[in-house]
């Protein structure tokens, strides 16, 4: 009886490895399965998005040019107030932990009409300079 034990199991044990090949062969096959489903996918979004981006850009460009032209006719007041609004949420964004690149996003329009302010202070400073050294 010993012998029949032994061989049963002996038997038992050459099976198994069989069988964790078989099991590891399908998981590699729905791994690759899966690892291809998701190639294409990403293929075809890809696709689309290279499909529009011409088309996001243009718009985003006239988007840009229209509020540097509203920037540019806007009042002193009317800017310094945007520029001071726009510092506030990006402080707030800062202090409360948003992502940099959001906090980033938020400072582009206190940038644009600071420097706009700028602009328009120098060259008042230029001309009221201009103005005094033609009076003389």
């Amino acid at each position: 009886m010993a012998t029949q034990v032994k061989g049963r199991s002996r038997q038992k044990t050459e099976r198994a490895p069989a069988r964790l090949r078989g099991a590891a062969t399908t998981g590699a096959a729905a791994a690759r399965d899966m690892a291809t489903q998701v190639r294409e996918a990403a293929s075809g979004a890809a696709s689309v998005v290279a499909e529009r981006a011409p088309q996001v850009a243009g718009a985003t460009a006239v988007m840009v040019a229209d509020a540097m032209q509203q920037i540019e006719r806007g009042s002193d007041e009317m800017l310094l107030g945007g520029a001071a609004l726009a510092l506030g949420l990006t402080v707030g964004l800062i202090a409360g932990g948003a992502n940099r690149y959001v906090a980033l996003l938020a400072l582009i329009p206190a940038t644009a009409m600071g420097i706009t302010l700028l602009e328009r202070r120098a060259a008042q400073g230029t001309a009221s300079a201009e103005a005094a050294s033609d009076a003389s």
